[in-house]
């Protein structure tokens, strides 16, 4: 995607029209285009070329979106950081990034003078709000030139370093050229139909994640509205919805099980939503009926991704039938599944999800012993997913390949489990591991949360889970939580499950 382009042709084509709406503010696609400039021209003057890393520690603001474009706009390599993260996690992912410009915001709990003497590579700090001269203020940075940058950028430039551990493991960067940047936004629309009419909300999908960037340049190749919020407050979700005439969203499963908990949710009004796409993890059938009620004349979508593919890659067809699948490849990509000999399975058995095409990353900087890991040499990734398909070509997921429990020899997929749980009435959210045992070696283990007002009873939900499942399949454990763990864009986080006292 030439990124400089599109802002040129959004500015003389849609100049006055709100590019972003954040909060109370305004931002048009000419303003758009010339803070995103200035960003560009200051790194330029700064000595920031082409592929330098340029981190970025924001949370979802319109200065975010102008450090991406501005970023992009000279061909730089963007390490976006989760803002949630905590002081030494920015230090080391900068260090080993090597970045050499953070542009930041303050929060009370990080010394930026810490990270500047901590962190060699980096030039320069840019500080929105600084009360310091130690740092460039980020007022200096938009009293620049909003010239056009003059550099040539390329596909097989690297455009951004994610770092992502996915449900487990230890954090790796994600490479991914500025020809992967085309990817997310060419499937998105080859699935729905996008026109600079719609409006986007982020629902606190953070810019630091492919999803949140997926957002960012849908707006700059369709011109589409692009609403903010800097973090997902299910009433205030749905209320930007009928005050902006949201068209479109995408969330995690996490978020919809928060707004069918709301008992006001009803009382909104949905009507402008035309598609509601949900992604980033296995979904309830059950739930998702639900939640395409109350978006009723919405089409509820279900996806698939990995930041290593440049997600999504998945949609599912408008058919309620089957709306617990994530769908079909249906751009440059392909797929297969696999047992563990890499021999394909047949329709309906479960196996692991390779696939292979444009979408598929560079790598994992810094780690070629990892890369080999995932990627075969013909191309191929193993996702670590588990999933089978039907004889129509829809694909389900059952699971990620690390949460198979094996009980006495038989093979338990967790999220089989869970979605029995979750038809019990008074469950609001479930999640199942597997834990030792002396005699079997591992057993499904059960943490629960309950509906408001609602108490479970273990013995009842027992014989209601009889009903439906093999009795190795039942969990031999039962936790009550009042929440469970989640990361940062809301998928519950099962390394923390594992590792709870």
């Amino acid at each position: 995607m030439d990124i400089k382009k599109q802002l040129t042709q959004h500015d003389l084509a849609y100049a006055s029209r709100p590019a972003i709406v954040f909060e109370a503010r305004q931002i048009t696609f000419s303003e758009l285009r010339d803070n995103s400039f200035r960003v560009a021209q200051y790194l330029l003057a700064r000595g920031i070329k082409k592929a330098d890393r340029v981190a970025l520690f924001l949370s979802n603001t319109p200065e975010a979106v102008y450090s991406f474009l501005g970023t992009f706009s000279i061909g730089g390599t963007l390490i976006p950081l989760d803002f949630m993260l905590t002081e030494s996690e920015v230090i080391h992912f900068i260090n080993h990034s090597q970045a050499s410009v953070l542009i930041t915001q303050p929060r009370r709990d990080i010394d930026f003078a810490n990270i500047k003497a901590a962190c060699p590579s980096v030039k320069e700090i840019v500080l929105m709000r600084a009360e310091t001269c130690a740092f460039t203020p980020w007022e200096e940075v938009m009293k620049g030139s909003t010239a056009e940058p003059a550099v040539a950028v390329s596909d097989n430039d690297l455009a951004a370093i994610f770092y992502t551990s996915g449900s487990t493991g230890k954090p790796k960067g994600v490479m991914l050229s500025y020809k992967h940047l085309d990817n997310p936004v060419d499937t998105i629309h080859h699935f729905l139909t996008i026109s600079d009419k719609d409006i986007f909300l982020t629902g606190g999908v953070p810019f630091s994640h492919l999803g949140g960037l997926d957002y960012i340049l849908l707006m700059v190749r369709f011109a589409s509205t692009l609403v903010l919020m800097e973090r997902f407050h299910p009433l205030q979700f749905l209320k930007d919805i009928g005050e902006h005439q949201v068209t479109i969203f995408c969330i995690v499963p996490a978020m919809y099980i928060a707004i069918l908990s709301l008992k006001e949710y009803e009382k909104f009004d949905l009507s402008s939503l035309r598609y509601a796409v949900v992604f980033g993890a296995p979904s309830s059938p059950q739930l998702l009926q639900r939640f395409h009620q109350v978006c009723s004349k919405a089409i509820v979508l279900n996806g698939w991704g990995m930041t290593e593919t440049a997600a999504p890659n998945t949609y599912s067809p408008a058919d309620e039938r089957k709306i617990n699948s994530i769908g079909q490849f249906g751009f440059r990509m392909t797929y297969k599944i696999v047992n563990d000999d890499g021999a394909e399975v047949p329709v309906g058995q479960r196996g692991e999800l390779w696939v292979k095409g444009d979408g598929v990353m560079v790598g994992y900087y810094k780690a070629p012993e990892l890369t080999a890991e995932v990627l075969t040499a013909d191309g191929w990734l193993k996702t670590g997913d588990m999933a089978y398909c039907d004889s129509d070509g829809l694909i389900y997921l059952a699971g990620r390949k690390e949460d198979m429990i094996k009980v006495a020899g038989e093979i338990v997929f967790s999220s089989e489990v869970e979605e029995k749980i979750h038809l019990h009435p008074k469950v609001k959210e479930v999640a199942v591991i597997g834990v030792p045992d002396s005699l079997r070696g591992e057993v499904p283990k059960a943490f629960i949360a309950a509906k408001e007002g609602e108490v479970l009873d273990i013995p009842e939900l027992k014989e209601f889970l009889k009903k439906s499942l093999a009795h190795f399949k039942i969990p031999h454990h039962f936790e009550i939580v009042a929440d469970l763990p989640k990361n940062r864009v809301g998928k519950i986080d099962k390394t923390k499950l594992v590792h709870r006292p």
